[in-house]
């Protein structure tokens, strides 16, 4: 049960909720008995999955851009788009950073980044976050 609570935190954690799943990853491996390494797995998959979320969310979205129940405002699509435009795919190493990631996922989806090399850079990007973290608490 506990994998699945932390698959869901690190899912949602990738979307615009304010969750850490970085919180939850060390307050596990600090505090439990449960083995490191599959939570490792599982806090990188569920957040890797996430930000997949965002990115067929931005690809099939274009026509939802100016609803008001869109999940992303202008002015985040904006800032993650100029920083998407001024380093190209590269910036989605940088999708795991706070406030610009979730957007920068959706901008992806939005500039029909392939799928392939989008989930390549944002999978190394948000592994090799939670492998800091293993690291000093393992």
């Amino acid at each position: 049960m506990i994998y699945l609570s932390l698959f869901t935190i690190s899912f949602l954690a990738a979307t615009i909720l304010p969750l850490s799943s970085e919180l939850t990853l060390a307050g596990l491996m600090v505090t439990s008995n449960y083995d490191n390494s599959l939570l490792l797995i599982v806090v990188s998959l569920g957040n890797v999955l996430g930000s997949v979320f965002n990115w067929i969310l931005g690809f099939y979205s274009r026509n939802f851009l100016t609803k008001k129940w869109f999940p992303f405002k202008d002015k985040q699509i904006e800032k993650s788009s100029s920083w998407f435009n001024r380093f190209g795919k590269w910036s989605l190493l940088f999708a795991w950073v706070p406030i610009i990631g979730d957007p920068l996922t959706l901008a992806a989806g939005l500039l029909r980044i392939k799928f392939v090399e989008f989930i390549t850079l944002v999978t190394i990007g948000k592994v090799s976050r939670y492998m800091v973290i293993f690291y000093f608490l393992n």
